[in-house]
């Protein structure tokens, strides 16, 4: 009799355990997934800003010089990056998308900065930031943005190394963060 009692008490510590323990996996996990959606709020925020760019180079008639068409390139390859980053953040496939992600902000950020100087100051639309303050907004924005995603990234990932939540977290196959 004595023995079942203490049997049914361990069952049911592991029980209200594993339940704790996996909302507090999934609620991780919802972190990192709310800390991407951001990110990727605030990249397709930078994509459109940058195609109403290209719009004001080419309704001022600015030349099409090398700088500019790279820097068209570069908004394309992040906005594919970003479209494939956007699938499923927590893919087994997250490593390779979310360096692609990497190099093609990095690429983006080259051609910004290749096409700033090498065209004279674009004018503003009455009321607007001028074009090189945006892009200063845009680069402190972006970089608050990762560093949420990387402090969400490394709670999750810690939570699901811990010994105990490691095994719940592999056999209800959470996966690790990747961090951008």
């Amino acid at each position: 009799m004595f023995f079942s009692s203490v049997l049914w008490l361990l069952l049911l510590t592991a029980v209200f355990w594993a339940v704790g323990a996996y909302y507090r996996l999934n609620r991780l996990r919802l972190a990192f997934l709310q800390a991407f959606a951001g990110l990727d709020a605030h990249l397709a925020r930078a994509l459109a800003w940058m195609e109403e760019y290209e719009a004001a180079q080419a309704g001022a008639g600015a030349p099409v010089v090398p700088a500019r068409d790279a820097l068209r390139q570069a908004v394309a390859q992040c906005a594919d990056a970003l479209a494939r980053a956007r699938v499923q953040p927590l893919h087994a496939a997250a490593v390779a998308t979310v360096a692609a992600l990497q190099q093609s902000l990095l690429v983006l950020d080259a051609a910004w900065m290749a096409q700033a100087q090498q065209l004279p100051a674009l004018a503003v639309p009455e009321g607007a930031m001028p074009w090189a303050q945006r892009w200063e907004q845009y680069q402190m924005h972006n970089a608050q943005a990762q560093e949420q995603l990387r402090l969400a990234a490394a709670q999750y990932n810690a939570a699901i190394a811990q010994f105990p939540a490691q095994l719940l977290a592999a056999i209800l196959g959470f996966k690790s963060a990747q961090i951008l």
